[in-house]
């Protein structure tokens, strides 16, 4: 419905831009997870989908969402050549002391347990506006921060990735609007034992139930934070100073 009403607006007589759908040459989507798989764009293919659906597990509020918009072109546009962004290709760049976690080292090889970071496409075109402000320097260092509901940071090193908060999952890094972010990994276990929860039901609470949302029992929306502190609600001041 979504992808159709864009369609809809596009060839509208009013507001859009475009005679007929016939004009549209290609469709790109931004994919969050593209895994171990995908250092760049790429043009979609079966294979393609197949391993985005294998990363379902590592975006897991996003990647399923990011599928039904590249179905519903094929159905819509069956013609018209799809291309998928991902958020995780611009930190392939990380070296592997930044990027491999201290776990069993076969758990790495044998399931692609590491960082991958996201936000990639934002941190990426962050870096190179950053960049115009440091012409003629030899090496040039951009600190970038992605803010919104979701939120990262990353580490830029002449215009390649070095270090990011994100990690297999967007769930990792700073705290976020309804997500945890960095945390022990015993808060998992413990809260899965006194909440008598399963590790989904608590992962699902950890990515949509935390955060700034969690914490202040208000929103996740910081303009909400905000209107709750003026008027005294001293979860939300703690959630912000969080």
């Amino acid at each position: 419905v979504g992808i159709q009403l864009i369609l809809n607006s596009l060839v509208d007589e009013k507001i859009g831009c475009i005679a007929s759908l016939d004009e549209i040459e290609a469709v790109g989507h931004r994919v969050v997870h593209g895994g171990e798989k995908f250092n760049q764009s790429v043009v979609i293919t079966p294979e393609v989908k197949e391993m985005i659906v294998k990363c379902v597990e590592l975006a897991p509020l996003h990647n399923p969402a990011n599928l039904k918009g590249i179905e519903a072109i094929e159905q819509t546009l069956p013609s018209v050549p799809q291309v998928a962004v991902f958020d995780t290709a611009f930190h392939q760049t990380m070296a592997d002391e930044d990027s491999i976690y201290p776990i069993p080292y076969e758990y790495t090889t044998k399931y692609g347990i590491r960082r991958y970071g996201a936000h990639g496409t934002s941190h990426q075109y962050l870096s190179q506006e950053g960049m115009k402000y440091l012409s003629g320097k030899e090496h040039t260092k951009v600190i970038t921060c992605h803010i919104g509901s979701g939120a990262s940071i990353a580490a830029i090193y002449d215009g390649k990735c070095v270090a990011t908060s994100m990690g297999l999952t967007p769930l990792a890094g700073i705290m976020m609007g309804t997500r945890t972010g960095d945390m022990d990994p015993s808060v998992l276990k413990f809260c899965c034992t006194f909440e008598n929860k399963t590790i989904d039901e608590m992962y699902d609470i950890f990515n949509k139930k935390s955060g700034l949302l969690g914490v202040s029992g208000v929103s996740n929306d910081s303009r909400d934070i905000m209107t709750a502190i003026e008027n005294g609600n001293e979860r939300a001041k703690l959630a912000y100073k969080l």
